[in-house]
């Protein structure tokens, strides 16, 4: 019997120390489990975002137009002398200037029309010579009784035709001058010469030529991001077109490259207000909303707060912001999908820039 006991209790001991070391097994693999679940539900890092508060600048009020290029000073150029074309001068598309000569046309016709009429004047003064000698006679003759009134007022009359001849032989010679100028056409003003529409031998009629606001306008051409043109508006109509709804208004616009032909399009931006103080955002802080905007903002506890806005025109590559935010928001300025209204985030500081030329209007 003793040395049953004697067995069973080391047994006994084992057994208990067994289980004792399972139990802490156990517990040593439920405590693992229970911190790696702990560590699976602890909170992600928030989101960041880059905020600013809107910048502050004076800008100017604005309007925009499509705008269609036409020359200051045009015209058609006809003969004002009937004739034949003897010479064209120059090149279709070239640069004329102001007295270059254009056009001859065959001047021998008026040559001999220009003789003419100062023979016929010389001839008016000889008579009107004569007239005069033959009423000097005449009143001679009257005053010693030898000769009547009567002849005195022939001679008289003969001299006041004589006179009429010789201006009529002068306004000849005038009308026949202005014809022989005119047989050599020049360039009115400087500028770019279209295509001629006769050629030479052609024979042309004769033809008669048919005879304040100062605002600043800004113009870009259609590949142009920059309105870096300027140019003087001198011109608004007095009538509205019914049809379209506009009025007719006109700028004058250096063109010293040559680039501005008449026809061409443009945007034209016209400043029609002072400089006031406004808010400025990037444009791409501004996310359409149906038919308004919004711009995302962080409040002081790291929520996200949307804002609803009125925007303006671009100036320096900024969006104007009429209302809707005060200088003191924070901004999203970068980091806006990650930034759910409501949600928590980190925001960090950043800087809004003005590009001096980057107004797009």
């Amino acid at each position: 019997m003793t040395p049953k006991h004697v067995t069973r209790r080391p047994l006994l001991a084992g057994t208990i120390a067994t289980l004792a070391i399972v139990v802490t097994a156990a517990w040593v693999a439920y405590s693992y489990r229970q911190g790696d679940a702990a560590a699976s539900v602890a909170p992600a890092a928030l989101p960041q975002v880059v905020v600013s508060k809107p910048l502050e600048r004076g800008v100017d009020s604005r309007l925009g137009f499509l705008g269609q290029f036409s020359a200051v000073e045009q015209l058609e150029l006809r003969a004002q002398v009937g004739g034949t074309l003897t010479g064209i001068h120059f090149k279709d598309g070239d640069i004329v200037h102001q007295g270059d000569l254009l056009f001859t046309i065959d001047p021998r016709p008026y040559e001999i029309r220009l003789a003419q009429a100062n023979a016929q004047l010389e001839t008016a003064k000889a008579r009107l010579v004569l007239a005069g000698r033959e009423l000097h006679r005449a009143e001679v003759l009257a005053a010693k009784a030898f000769g009547t009134e009567q002849t005195v007022d022939q001679r008289t009359a003969d001299q006041r035709t004589g006179q009429a001849a010789v201006d009529d032989a002068k306004a000849q010679i005038r009308d026949a001058e202005f014809d022989l100028e005119h047989c050599r056409i020049t360039a009115p003003f400087t500028g770019r010469i279209g295509t001629h529409l006769v050629s030479v031998g052609f024979s042309r009629d004769r033809a008669r030529l048919k005879g304040g606001l100062a605002d600043k306008v800004e113009i870009a051409l259609g590949d142009e991001t920059e309105f870096a043109r300027q140019g003087t508006l001198d011109f608004v109509d007095n009538a509205l077109n019914r049809s379209s709804g506009t009025i007719h208004a006109r700028a004058t616009v250096p063109n010293p490259d040559g680039l501005l032909t008449p026809g061409l399009f443009a945007r034209v931006r016209l400043v029609v207000g002072a400089a006031v103080p406004a808010l400025l955002v990037p444009d791409t802080a501004v996310l359409p909303d149906q038919s308004q905007h919004i711009v995302m903002t962080v409040a002081p506890d790291g929520t996200v707060v949307p804002k609803r806005v009125e925007i303006g025109d671009l100036h320096g590559g900024l969006r104007v912001i009429r209302s809707g935010l005060t200088p003191n928001d924070q901004v999203i300025i970068d980091g806006i999908p990650h930034a759910a209204p409501g949600a928590k985030v980190a925001p960090q500081v950043g800087t809004i820039h003005y590009a001096a030329t980057g107004d797009q209007g």
